[in-house]
Formats: C-alpha cells, sequence, structure tokens
C-alpha cells in the first residue's frame, strides 16, 4: 500500500497554480486578457482602454504572445503602417473560465451598492453566466466543494 505523504512534502514550484500565476499572475496581464476576450483588439485600443503605459502593455502582449495565448494578426490602415491585431488562441480562451470566476468573487464580494459594473449573460439564450466547479461524472460541487488532492504523475518532493 503506497505512503500517502502531507502536501506539504511536495514542492510547490511544479504547481499548476504557481506555473499559471508565473504567466498570468499580474494585474496588466490579466486586464490584456479580459480586453482582448471583449473584443478590444488592437494595441492603441487597449492602452487607451487600460490607461496602462506603452512599454507595459507591449511587454505583456509580447509575453502572452510568445506563450501562445493570444495570437498576432497583421492589419494596415490605408496610408499608415502594418500594425497587429491580438486575438485569444484556443489556450487563451480556455481560461475564460478563471477569468469568469474571478469576475464572478468580484461581482460577490467587492460590488458596490450599485451592483456589479457588468453582467455576463449567455449570447445563445440570455441568461446569465455562473461559473460552477463539477467532477468528471458531472456532479456539482457546490458552493462549499470538498475535494480531495493527491499528487499527480508530474509532482515530486520537497528537496
Amino acid at each position: 500500500m503506497p505512503v500517502m505523504r502531507p502536501y506539504s512534502a511536495y514542492d510547490s514550484d511544479t504547481c499548476s497554480i504557481a506555473r499559471t500565476l508565473a504567466l498570468i499572475g499580474d494585474r496588466w496581464t490579466l486586464l490584456v486578457l479580459r480586453d482582448v476576450a471583449n473584443g478590444v483588439r488592437r494595441f492603441d485600443e487597449l492602452a487607451g482602454h487600460l490607461c496602462v503605459a506603452r512599454n507595459v502593455l507591449s511587454a505583456r502582449l509580447a509575453r502572452l504572445a510568445e506563450a501562445g495565448l493570444v495570437e498576432r494578426t497583421a492589419y494596415r490602415e490605408p496610408g499608415a503602417r502594418e500594425r497587429h491585431e491580438y486575438r485569444l488562441s484556443t489556450a487563451g480562451r480556455d481560461l475564460m473560465p478563471v477569468l469568469l470566476a474571478f469576475m464572478a468573487w468580484g461581482d460577490t464580494h467587492l460590488a458596490g451598492p450599485e451592483g456589479p459594473p457588468a453582467i455576463v449573460t449567455h449570447a445563445g439564450c440570455g441568461a446569465p453566466i455562473r461559473v460552477a466547479v463539477t467532477c468528471a461524472d458531472g456532479h456539482d460541487l457546490g458552493a462549499r466543494p470538498r475535494v480531495l488532492v493527491e499528487p499527480g504523475p508530474g509532482s515530486r518532493m520537497r528537496a
């Protein structure tokens, strides 16, 4: 019978949360992903909407493109030089539940007395979107999910 070691016995650098945060875990990166997901695709539009320094935006977009979360597509306005639009890649679109979960948490715990600043609905039927945690068999784990965390094949013991 295998010996179960406490979760803290494993190296946290291999944790998928730690690896994801290393890639997207700063304010500007998440806000760039939010805006690109919402159709703000051109550099000048992103810079204006986010009120972010252009060098910071450029660095975040380059990192997102290098990581494969956004794809750059060239375009040219008449009489202007070639520029790029940014669209979420498949990997970037896979982050939508994460962004929606951040938004739902903020709406619940940080919204002012006026309510949430934006409402997200399903384009197909108009119903509000909710983020749910389910198991592979389709069981909704509810607001206080009970889960077990076990070492996976990519885990390693702490040094």
